[in-house]
């Protein structure tokens, strides 16, 4: 793709030439194996260097600045801001503006009016005037598309509490909501995990409306300074957003009647699952924004900040802090020590390391010891289920996930493990769980079974992205994996789990990606599972994401997808080429029987020549999701252990197809 003069990506290039179109000196397929052979060698050794003595590996979880600058706001607001803190968080924010003035969500995307209002605040916070030429560029990009008026609703309830915005003109949001039974409509677990902990104590900022002193004024940043919250024309009445426009408005008639006393017992009940849901290292859920909520939420109900619960959340944040060497400090929407040690640990053994090693051991020590042996959120509707899964991050027991567990489990399985009893133990018990985490339609999503209710994402407060947790086709085929890997490929929820995946095949042969971008994502967990789970290679429906795959090869050799895909068609598998992607890209072939292929030599080669030194990879393209196109990902990691599965897998074969060692067994 060409750049623009901004410096974002222009249009999708034209399509590029398949392996068998190419016409390019391709080495011969012995000399591609060697060069496989020493990259994987060099990336072998980057990656055991990367672990740490307690056995698990943790890459940076790059986000967007919105992430530092509510940071800002949420000491401002407490009155714990410090000038070190600020200038380190300034520096980082600096750094990320573009040359228009704006700040974008993922590297490479348009300018984006919440994220640059954000980042515009925190820097005003920092002491950078309204004049300074990076500032009126940005504060002249922010009127040209709206203002503050056209930002997003989170936003706007960051400014209200310093009152730069009015209250009345934001969404109502009643903690009356903690009491609706789990099968009411919209009640709290109607909603996805991370926006339930983000709603909860939301509704009690709703019901306080805390505004605390504004530093200084904003109004640089109203298109219009004399009407700066103009109202919004209603939806129809007979459309499902006219509907809830309208409960909105109810909702606000209700706020200036609603009993003191029930509204009093709403905002006891609403810190109470706030303080239940508290991590033991003080964190919510493991994720930054529902921590910032918390913490202001409580702090409204008069928890002073020396309160063992505060002391602890405030604590917590500190942890997401990333120190750059330049002084910087980047602040991580949450970490994935569980994720990336498990997806590690998958690709140093299928890269050779042998299965006892010492540092697979201390992985599956680590892994072993966080597993999740308690109920959390999503025995709500599943009640009945036995726990046994593992979460994303150091602390969330609340809310462990079928695809960290799916992960784990597959890793488990390529490790010989001194206390087989024990590993055979913790596998039993996360399997059993999973297959009761199994939607109603055969599917698996991420936190919660059958979490698919239509009505949260219709709230006028919902604007920040994904609320829900529908199953998606990358977790389901994760799920697919794990369970043929352990002999359940003909269980009767696995074949629901396999039918379902191929009824999902889009008319190109792709796959989506919910949590990885975008269609590479979704192709490249797929394919693999389905042949894990006995497809043949010859199956359409393999043969068709084949096909899609030699299709959107780029001229270099690699893969790449655009995060513009989840919003345009004509970005679907189109983008730079990048290590993760083009990883993803040969995972599936590979599985599809493709070794001897053009494609695939290509796609190695490419992986072999882009490699640095060091023998990690260069990537800083966002090839993760937290909501496709809302919340953008770089996960630090993925350049390094996607590439080395890809290359074990071409150098040694398919996992778990040759007779599996000692102490491992093979599935399928």
């Amino acid at each position: 793709m060409t750049a623009t003069t901004d410096g974002s990506p222009g249009a999708p290039r034209p399509r590029a030439a398949s392996a068998s179109e190419t016409t390019d000196s391709r080495p011969a397929a012995a000399d591609v194996l060697v060069a496989a052979e020493r990259a994987a060698a060099r990336a072998v050794g980057h990656l055991l260097g990367r672990q740490d003595a307690q056995g698990w590996w943790k890459g940076d979880l790059e986000t967007n600045v919105t992430m530092d600058a509510e940071d800002l706001l949420l000491r401002q607001f407490l009155g714990i801001r410090d000038e070190q803190t600020t200038r380190a968080a300034a520096l980082f924010i600096r750094g990320e503006q573009r040359e228009d003035g704006t700040w974008a969500t993922f590297y490479g995307g348009p300018g984006e009016l919440s994220a640059t209002i954000e980042a515009y605040v925190a820097l005003r916070l920092a002491g950078d005037r309204p004049d300074d030429p990076h500032m009126a560029l940005a504060s002249a990009w922010i009127r040209a598309h709206g203002g503050i008026a056209a930002s997003r609703v989170f936003t706007r309830i960051w400014l209200a509490l310093f009152g730069w915005w009015n209250w009345d003109d934001l969404p109502e949001l009643p903690p009356e909501l903690i009491f609706l039974p789990p099968w009411f409509p919209l009640n709290i677990y109607d909603f996805g995990c991370w926006a339930r902990q983000t709603i909860v104590p939301l509704t009690v900022v709703s019901a306080k409306r805390p505004v605390r002193p504004a530093p200084f004024a904003l109004e640089e940043l109203h298109a219009d300074a004399r009407n700066p919250s103009p109202a919004k024309r209603l939806a129809p009445p007979t459309t499902w957003d006219g509907v809830f426009q309208r409960l909105d408005k109810a909702l606000h008639v209700y706020r200036k009647v609603a009993p003191r006393r029930l509204r009093r017992t709403a905002l006891n009940a609403a810190a109470r699952w706030i303080i239940e849901r508290q991590e033991n290292d003080g964190c919510w859920g493991g994720i930054q924004p529902p921590a910032v909520y918390s913490v202001i939420a409580l702090h409204l109900l008069g928890y002073d900040l020396q309160h063992p619960v505060m002391r602890a959340g405030l604590e917590s944040l500190d942890r997401f802090a990333v120190r750059r060497e330049d002084g910087a400090r980047m602040i991580e929407a949450c970490q994935s020590p569980v994720w990336d040690t498990c997806l590690a640990a998958i690709a140093l053994a299928d890269a050779g390391v042998p299965a006892d090693h010492p540092s697979l051991v201390r992985a599956a020590d680590w892994m072993l010891a966080e597993q999740i042996v308690r109920p959390g959120d999503w025995s709500v509707r599943k009640p009945g289920l036995t726990p046994g899964g593992w979460a994303f991050e150091f602390h969330n027991d609340n809310y462990p996930d079928t695809d960290d567990t799916a992960e784990v489990i597959l890793a488990l399985r390529r490790i010989r493990h001194p206390d087989p009893a024990r590993l055979e133990a913790a596998i039993e018990r996360g399997v059993s769980w999973s297959l009761g985490m199994q939607s109603r339609n055969g599917a698996w999503g991420a936190f919660d079974a059958d979490n698919t209710s239509a009505f949260p994402n219709r709230l006028p407060f919902c604007d920040f992205g994904e609320v829900i947790d529908p199953p998606s086709a990358d977790v389901t085929a994760h799920m697919v994996e794990m369970l043929a890997v352990e002999g359940k490929d003909h269980h009767p929820r696995t074949r629901r789990g396999i039918a379902w995946l191929l009824a999902e095949q889009e008319a190109n042969g792709a796959w989506f990606g919910r949590w990885g971008v975008n269609y590479l994502y979704g192709t490249g967990s797929v394919v693999p599972a389905l042949t894990a789970a006995g497809l043949p290679a010859s199956h359409p429906a393999i043969r068709r994401a084949v096909g899609w795959l030699e299709s959107v090869q780029n001229d270099d050799g690699g893969w790449g997808e655009d995060l513009r895909s989840y919003r345009d068609n004509a970005w679907i598998g189109r983008g730079e080429s990048t290590a993760s992607q083009t990883a993803w890209a040969l995972l599936a072939l590979l599985a599809a029987g493709e070794r001897e292929g053009k494609a695939v030599e290509r796609g190695v080669g490419w992986l072999a020549e882009t490699q640095r030194e060091d023998g990690s990879w260069d990537e800083p393209y966002f090839t993760g999701t937290g909501f496709p196109w809302d919340f953008s990902i770089n996960y630090h990691l993925y350049r390094q252990v996607f590439p080395l599965t890809a290359l074990g897998r071409y150098v040694h074969g398919e996992p778990f197809v040759a007779p599996a060692p000692a102490g491992v067994r093979k599935g399928g």
